[in-house]
């Protein structure tokens, strides 16, 4: 697993993989595509930024053994003294061996301080995979909390793992 951050030149890169992360999300979040066929990706267009910063996940493809994309994770709020894990997926093919928490963990130990992960009410496996994540990077110096999300009353409440 080599982990680098994203260079300018990249962002198409995230930005491909952002449709399968929000693809992914679509089940949790009803979520469907827009007009031009792509998902919401305000928070994307955001980066770079000067108080956030993109991670990617390279490593070989198994057909032609070149570098290839597997994960990305963008965190917002570098510097502030809480980094926020915005958003955080890896590719399904390269699921169930470790990847994931090994590369939360590389990204959370780059930036020492407080941290924020949300996730969306009724999503187990992220709910599932957060908590074991924050256990092994914090022990018990974590909590958890469910909030409302903003302008949808509607929809379940977001859940906030946080470390102070």
């Amino acid at each position: 697993m080599i982990v680098r951050p994203v260079a300018d030149d990249e962002w198409e890169i995230v930005a491909w993989l952002w449709q399968d992360f929000r693809h992914d999300l679509g089940a949790i979040v009803n979520g469907f595509p827009y007009a031009d066929g792509r998902y919401r990706h305000e928070w994307l267009d955001e980066h770079p930024q000067p108080d956030g910063v993109g991670y990617l996940v390279w490593q070989p493809h198994p057909n032609t053994g070149e570098e290839a994309p597997v994960a990305f994770a963008t965190v917002r709020g570098v510097g502030s003294g809480t980094c926020v894990m915005q958003a955080f997926f890896v590719v399904p093919a390269a699921r169930r061996g470790g990847l994931g928490r090994r590369f939360a963990l590389d990204v959370m130990s780059r930036h020492p301080g407080g941290w924020a992960v949300p996730f969306q009410g009724g999503n187990d496996r992220a709910a599932a995979f957060w908590r074991v994540v924050a256990t092994e990077a914090w022990g018990d110096a974590w909590v958890e909390t469910e909030e409302p999300v903003p302008g949808k009353p509607e929809v379940a409440p977001d859940h906030w793992i946080r470390r102070p």
